[in-house]
């Protein structure tokens, strides 16, 4: 019988709320307006622009909070060929942990509205996937942007359609150069399973995930991206390891009522899959974008 995902989707909104009650004096330090500016300057230097925020969302390990919701459509799953839909809540909280280094905790919390059967007879499922935690040690001034640090997946079903059933950790690293419109980069990270929540046997996790990117921004707000956002499960057999999709996007980034907002469309070709994965991929981007103000300048 298929799930009902909403009591899921109450968790996931509880979750979303708790790191948005987080104190946002934790963020890295902004530029002040000079002191002694006229209003109209100190609130234009207060206020980032499109270019400005679109730039920021093209680092994944910048100081900006935002809340991503992306859409996708996977085409050709499972052996009937089916439509997978699926979203990602991907929330990004930066924190200022000293003069030096920035602290970026990202969350990766799917939830599964339609998986096609993967087997022949199979049934469609729905539910949620393993969340994926990750915390980027990263310093604030650098030739090149980087960060460090630990990844974490955390079961939430013991489904073998939409989840591992296994707790797992590793590492996760990215590193990234921004010069003038360009942002180039890469994001990986290897899990490995610790634990088993359920005492069902379940396949091992040894996975690697790779993630390079190059973007384009315009003065507009508007951003190019092309990246691929490729895993290899190493406990599969030769030949049915790699999942490698090339993904273009296209953003923009606007306003919300009082909040900045980012919407974008991509387009998903798998150059590689196992057996039974996609052919290609729709994908739908909506980002709340929290910016924090600049601090007034004292009076003279």
């Amino acid at each position: 019988m298929r799930r009902s995902p909403k009591p899921v989707m109450k968790r996931t909104v509880l979750v979303l709320s708790a790191m948005l009650a987080q104190p946002f004096a934790a963020r890295a330090q902004d530029p002040v307006a000079p002191a002694g500016a006229a209003p109209a300057a100190a609130a234009a230097s207060a206020t980032p622009s499109a270019a400005d925020l679109a730039k920021k969302l093209a680092n994944p390990i910048s100081d900006l909070v935002s809340i991503p919701f992306q859409f996708n459509w996977d085409q050709g799953v499972g052996p009937t060929d089916g439509l997978r839909f699926m979203m990602y809540a991907q929330p990004v909280v930066p924190m200022s942990v000293s003069d030096k280094w920035n602290l970026i905790g990202r969350f990766v919390l799917p939830l599964v509205f339609s998986q096609p059967p993967l087997v022949e007879g199979g049934q469609t499922q729905a539910g949620t996937g393993d969340i994926l935690f990750s915390a980027f040690l990263s310093p604030k001034q650098g030739k090149l942007t980087w960060g460090v640090g630990p990844v974490f997946g955390l079961p939430t079903t013991t489904n073998p359609s939409i989840g591992t059933g296994k707790w797992s950790l590793g590492p996760t690293a990215i590193v990234l150069k921004q010069q003038g419109p360009w942002t180039v980069g890469a994001l990986a990270n290897q899990l490995w399973s610790v634990g088993s929540a359920s005492n069902v046997e379940r396949e091992d996790v040894n996975q690697t995930f790779l993630q390079p990117f190059v973007a384009y921004g315009l003065k507009s707000g508007v951003t190019f991206t092309l990246s691929s956002e490729s895993t290899a499960n190493w406990e599969a057999e030769d030949g049915q390891q790699w999942t490698v999709p090339l993904i273009l996007q296209v953003s923009k980034v606007t306003r919300l009522g009082p909040f900045p907002f980012s919407m974008g469309a991509a387009y998903g070709y798998y150059v590689e899959t196992p057996d039974g994965g996609p052919s290609w991929k729709l994908r739908m981007n909506f980002s709340v974008l929290l910016p924090r103000a600049a601090p007034k300048a004292p009076a003279k």
